[in-house]
């Protein structure tokens, strides 16, 4: 039986942004979440999103059982945090980490708003999460990137030691959740 997946936007998008991967999923045979996560604009730190994820698997998967978890962009940073900051990972057999900067992004000195500081290069935020990064390798973790991206910069950012890497060349940051491409190495990844 697969587990359920869910799949968690980025930054400015809601449930909706995850909508197609969503929707290649469920005609596959998985049972699939879409959570919208607010305000996901910046307005506030990724580790209150996380919050809100863990409210909301709370509330909408069964207490005992494992589920599959993907984060993209800012999304793969929110639940990097619910996985290893309050301590989830035990319910976890897959997480799947899509374009995420996880050692920062140069784009997120554009704004001001503590989501965006949380995600520049090397912030306090992001030492914190690599500092306790090793819970990681005991789920089956996987990265997908494009070297392409021009939202992740530098796109190598989007990688994670300990992960398996898929590098895929997807023309643009945003095509990473709407690409045939990356869906085939998604449910390849979910399978294993």
């Amino acid at each position: 039986m697969k587990n359920p997946v869910v799949l968690v936007h980025g930054f400015k998008d809601s449930g909706q942004k995850m909508s197609r991967m969503a929707a290649w999923l469920r005609a596959r045979g998985w049972a699939t979440h879409t959570p919208t996560l607010a305000p996901s604009w910046g307005q506030i730190g990724i580790d209150q999103l996380a919050r809100q994820l863990d409210d909301y698997i709370a509330s909408s998967l069964p207490a005992a059982g494992k589920f599959d978890l993907i984060g993209f962009s800012m999304g793969g940073l929110i639940t990097r945090y619910w996985l290893q900051k309050l301590d989830r990972q035990r319910r976890v057999e897959h997480y799947l980490s899509i374009a995420a900067p996880h050692h920062g992004t140069l784009t997120a000195y554009c704004l001001p708003l503590p989501a965006a500081r949380q995600m520049r290069y090397r912030s306090e935020f992001l030492r914190d999460l690599d500092a306790d990064a090793d819970i990681l390798p005991n789920i089956k973790t996987a990265v997908l990137w494009t070297p392409l991206d021009l939202m992740i910069i530098p796109a190598t950012s989007a990688r994670l030691p300990g992960a398996r890497e898929y590098k895929i060349p997807v023309p643009a940051h945003q095509l990473m959740v709407t690409s045939e491409k990356v869906f085939r190495v998604v449910e390849r990844v979910l399978i294993e």
